[in-house]
């Protein structure tokens, strides 16, 4: 074989090679059963983590997850709990870190509950947006509430 055959030859099968690498990464993985996903801060101070009893991975930035168990920390060194957020489904996009479900979805907080569906989480604005049956608990006092 000469040199000019070997590097052609070589050529075809880097080529071969990195369209079968490229086909792995478009694939998306199996559904994951209790599934856990921990989100820190880039102090490495513990932000999120994410549950769900079953999830299917959309692609990199999105999972579909069914049993879905939010639980968000101050972010800070001392972990203390902010909120926790439930539902039966949710998709969560992972870099915008938003959450949203057309079913059910209970937050709890120290100071307040929140139930409804038809629901969008904002991570970062630390708000929650409820499109039907919204229904709010407070356990905090509320002394001027009617002025």
């Amino acid at each position: 074989m000469n040199l000019s055959t070997l590097r052609a030859a070589a050529a075809l099968a880097l080529a071969s090679l990195a369209a079968s690498l490229a086909a792995q990464d478009l694939q998306v993985a199996p559904p994951a059963k209790n599934w856990t996903l921990p989100l820190f801060t880039k102090e490495g101070y513990r932000q999120m983590i994410l549950k769900g009893d079953v999830v299917h991975p959309v692609n990199q930035d999105r999972v579909d997850i069914v049993g879905v168990n939010f639980t968000v920390f101050s972010g800070g060194p001392d972990a203390r709990v902010d909120s926790v957020l439930l539902s039966p489904q949710a998709t969560f996009m992972i870099n915008e870190r938003v959450a949203q479900g057309s079913q059910t979805v209970r937050l709890v907080r120290d100071d307040i509950e929140v139930k409804g569906e038809d629901w969008t989480y904002y991570y970062n604005e630390k708000k929650v947006l409820i499109g039907r049956n919204a229904h709010v608990v407070f356990h905090a006092a509320l002394p001027n509430i009617l002025k």
